[in-house]
């Protein structure tokens, strides 16, 4: 525990799913972690709880996303659990990995879909990077989570599939907005990973079919995300910035 000792990082949606893994893992390389949550705060404990077993060191800040004023509240409370540890105020590594999901092809996606979905996939973590960039020490991290549907045709989620193209010219963007700060900015973006906002995978048939996908002929696991999460998170990767790292286990490469 020793890469990212004396570094302060925030993964919001980080309760559950790739979220959670990534939090653990970052917490695991020596981090100090905000496990942020929208709704679900016996998650987001779990998730400290399982942290500090494994002899990490964590907090769980609650903040609806997609809403008037999200960012503020974000950081306020934020602030308000650095100061309670004792810790100093400030961060290094901000993951914007929460998000929501639109399984609906054009017809069936209504103003209010999209409306939500681009609120809270899009409009949030752009807030929270402007909120938080007076926050952000020299020399850090910003990870936006994004998705192998930016790469690969999904007419079934195609407003979810635009939100995550938002977010890669964002990481582009900002790639060359801060790199006097030494700041660097990148994208992950994962393929089909076995969490719960994919239940289908229960379905041995369906699980087949999306494993096939990718050229490992198997499902992505949250582990297999974090890892990549951290590698960009460390001093590793200080040469890598404006970047979008695949990370779908080589989904439909050849098609």
């Amino acid at each position: 525990m020793s890469g990212l000792s004396g570094r302060t990082a925030l993964v919001t949606g980080g309760s559950r799913g790739i979220g959670r893994s990534i939090a653990r893992r970052l917490a695991r390389d020596g981090a100090l972690v905000a496990v942020h949550y929208g709704g679900n705060e016996t998650a987001a404990k779990e998730t400290v709880a399982g942290i500090e077993a494994d002899g990490g060191q964590a907090f769980a800040l609650g903040a609806e996303l997609g809403v008037p004023g999200d960012a503020a509240a974000l950081w306020a409370a934020f602030d308000e659990g650095l100061e309670r540890r004792g810790a100093e105020p400030g961060l290094d590594i901000l993951v914007n990995n929460a998000g929501i999901t639109l399984p609906r092809q054009i017809a069936d996606v209504t103003e209010e879909d999209y409306d939500r979905v681009f609120a809270v996939n899009v409009r949030a973590p752009f807030f929270l990077i402007q909120q938080g960039l007076g926050r952000l020490r020299d020399g850090g991290r910003i990870i936006n989570i994004s998705s192998g549907a930016t790469r690969i045709a999904f007419p079934r989620t195609v407003a979810y599939s635009m939100t995550k193209g938002a977010l890669d010219t964002l990481t582009l963007t900002l790639a060359l907005a801060l790199g006097p700060r030494g700041i660097t900015v990148n994208t992950v973006a994962p393929g089909i990973v076995d969490t719960e906002i994919n239940p289908h995978l229960k379905d041995p048939r369906v699980r087949a079919e999306l494993a096939s996908f990718s050229v490992f002929d198997r499902i992505g696991q949250p582990s297999d995300i974090a890892d990549v999460v951290a590698f960009v998170a460390g001093d590793d990767a200080r040469w890598i910035t404006g970047q979008y790292l695949d990370a779908t286990g080589g989904a439909h490469l050849g098609v």
